[in-house]
């Protein structure tokens, strides 16, 4: 069934807008901050590209969490889809071009993205949760067993990519990854701010504040998820296949409930239903989790953890909503009127 009613004015409008000169400095504050990492942290650009990666993760985790009230803790299947599709296409397919291996990875993760949404969307509430786990759990089984495609527990290695266009080398210093991610996460960034600010982000939003009410107007709910699905695991995949070229090997921890656990968490800390947010709560939350692990590597879990207490008792919205109390920055696109 199609949607044969606009949204209501009272969940339209606080999404409806678009603001393209904020945009513009959003985009122009992440080239500026990727750029001075570049030039300021020249011996951890692998680091830096793996947040990226990892970025990347959030960034879909946001748009089923965050723009439609899905909870997951199982969204490392479709990055881990990407970096394995990516080091297969490439190990034992002879796919070497970087930019083909990213869109493996991305279909790759699209099409996990839709089995998974296919099957979560069947539950509600808890039950969704529990799902996402057994998924994520499941997959993160199927990659250690068929080690003869994946190496298993060694890691799926001697990824050999090609030099990007050409001419650029992915060296050991990892400023053509770097660079490269970069530039992936500009691009996607981009799309999404698209996709959310569209009709059918609005109307993801609807479904998240009210799905029956949505219903009621004429709009299939269902199939509007399940697209959001498919979005996110294709933004997730590129973030695999990103960590795959960067580091030229695959291990298991990239399908892993860990990994889950942590984007979430990363999610929550940054502020979920913002782009923005995601992209905050990864770059604090993996570069604090780097500092305080080479100070102190026997207690930094417990400096993360009153992190994360500290930012939920100061900032119940995350860090990004701390935006909106800085003058000329209004209120975001997180659904505040």
């Amino acid at each position: 069934m199609t949607q044969s009613a606009p949204l209501p004015a009272t969940v339209a409008a606080p999404f409806g807008k678009r603001h393209p000169l904020r945009d513009l400095a959003g985009f122009a504050a992440i080239i500026l901050a990727g750029a001075a990492g570049y030039f300021l942290f020249p011996d951890n650009l692998a680091l830096l590209t793996r947040i990226i990666a990892v970025a990347l993760l959030v960034l879909s985790l946001d748009l089923v969490t965050g723009y439609c009230g899905v909870a997951s803790l199982g969204q490392a299947t479709m990055f881990g889809a990407g970096a394995y599709a990516a080091g297969f296409a490439c190990v034992h397919g002879g796919v070497t071009e970087p930019l083909t291996l990213v869109l493996v990875g991305a279909i790759a993760g699209a099409a996990a993205g839709l089995v998974m949404g296919a099957i979560m969307l069947r539950a509600h509430g808890l039950a969704q949760l529990v799902l996402s786990i057994a998924i994520v759990q499941l997959g993160h089984e199927a990659a250690n067993k068929f080690s003869s495609y994946t190496g298993g527990s060694d890691g799926l290695a001697g990824l050999s990519v090609s030099p990007l266009f050409g001419v650029f080398e992915f060296d050991l210093w990892g400023r053509t990854a770097y660079l490269f991610g970069l530039v992936l996460l500009v691009v996607v960034f981009a799309l999404l701010r698209f996709v959310v600010s569209s009709p059918f982000g609005v109307l993801c939003r609807g479904i998240r504040q009210d799905p029956v009410r949505v219903k009621a107007m004429g709009a299939s709910v269902f199939p509007v998820m399940l697209k959001m699905f498919v979005i996110s695991g294709a933004v997730a995949g590129v973030g695999g296949a990103l960590a795959a070229i960067s580091t030229q090997v695959v291990g298991l921890d990239s399908i892993s409930f860990e990994l889950s656990a942590n984007a979430l968490v990363m999610l929550v800390l940054g502020g979920l239903g913002s782009l923005y947010g995601a992209l905050i709560g990864a770059v604090i939350f993996m570069g604090f989790e780097h500092t305080v692990s080479a100070y102190n590597p026997f207690h930094w879990l417990t400096m993360v953890g009153a992190l994360l207490v500290a930012v939920v008792l100061v900032a119940p919205g995350g860090l990004a909503s701390l935006l909106d109390k800085v003058p000329g920055l209004g209120r975001r696109e997180r659904g505040k009127p």
